[in-house]
């Protein structure tokens, strides 16, 4: 027994690193961030009624997040935070902004194109609102950016440091990733299976390219895309600001779309995401996992 710990912890493992503990932590700090995230986007924005504010209020809600985690990580051992998030990750630099950016935006993007080319869903154009547009992109990137430091940050790097497969980090981030959406509306076995394999790929953008700042644009990205741009399910949850809608009525399951969750339920999300990491795992030089 002795041995077999050995063997999957680090040399300098600690009982707050090893997966019980990590989770129990996350757990307790999405729950404390979500409670003052919703007061705190109520407060800002209950007084005004429109289809941009409803939306606001949502992705604002995940203030409280970074409050609470930025507040935990000035505490303790847990300062180490702090690089992580900035310049302490070697990659995270602008240009791996603009790759995430890419890749989340060209993921999703395929994934609607396949899917209106297929007759599964139809949308039409909704209206340009510039302001509300480039608001709602920064509201959404401190929504994906707070996950992306939840899962990708702080699990993920403490779980690095307490075993010495980063497949553990890897696959238990990610698996508590898709466990959080088990309540979403029209949520379903393939939406979970696609949201482990999302929370593998934002992963193994860190795991490659040391960047979490890359993470968090692919996140951004592909919420934004799917949600703002395209105004389908992100997660079970519809927009009710976006430049394009979607004509539910006409909606149909295939492989391409889910009528009750959206893209994110379908074999073909699962397929793109396999893919793009299959190309990160083969073609990006750093010693394999396994």
């Amino acid at each position: 027994m002795t041995e077999f710990f050995r063997k999957i912890h680090s040399d300098n493992f600690r009982w707050n690193d090893s997966l019980p503990v990590v989770f129990f932590l996350t757990f307790m700090l999405n729950v404390l961030g979500s409670l003052l995230g919703e007061q705190i986007s109520f407060f800002m924005l209950s007084p005004f009624k429109s289809d941009l504010a409803d939306t606001l209020q949502y992705y604002l809600w995940f203030i409280g997040i970074w409050v609470v985690f930025l507040l935990y990580f000035s505490t303790g051992a847990n300062r180490f935070m702090f690089g992580i998030i900035g310049k302490g990750m070697q990659g995270n630099r602008l240009r791996n902004i603009i790759v995430g950016l890419f890749f989340g935006y060209l993921m999703n993007t395929l994934c609607v194109a396949v899917a209106v080319y297929h007759g599964d869903i139809h949308i039409y154009f909704e209206g340009t609102e510039i302001l509300g547009l480039v608001i709602l992109f920064l509201a959404v990137f401190m929504q994906s950016a707070a996950e992306e430091l939840m899962y990708r940050g702080f699990m993920y790097q403490r779980l690095r440091r307490g075993y010495r497969n980063p497949a553990v980090a890897i696959m238990g981030n990610s698996l508590f990733f898709a466990g959080v959406h088990i309540f979403n509306p029209g949520v379903s076995f393939s939406a979970i299976m696609n949201i482990t394999l999302m929370g593998i790929f934002f992963s193994l953008l860190v795991y490659y390219f040391d960047s979490l700042w890359m993470a968090m644009a692919a996140h951004t990205a592909w919420n934004y895309t799917q949600n703002i741009v395209f105004g389908l399910p992100n997660s079970g949850l519809v927009s009710k600001f976006s430049l394009f809608k979607l004509d539910a009525a006409s909606a149909r399951t295939s492989f391409a779309y889910d009528v009750n969750f959206g893209i994110e339920a379908t074999t073909l999300a699962a397929c793109v995401t396999v893919f793009i990491c299959a190309v990160i795992i083969f073609t990006c030089r750093r010693d394999r996992m396994m």
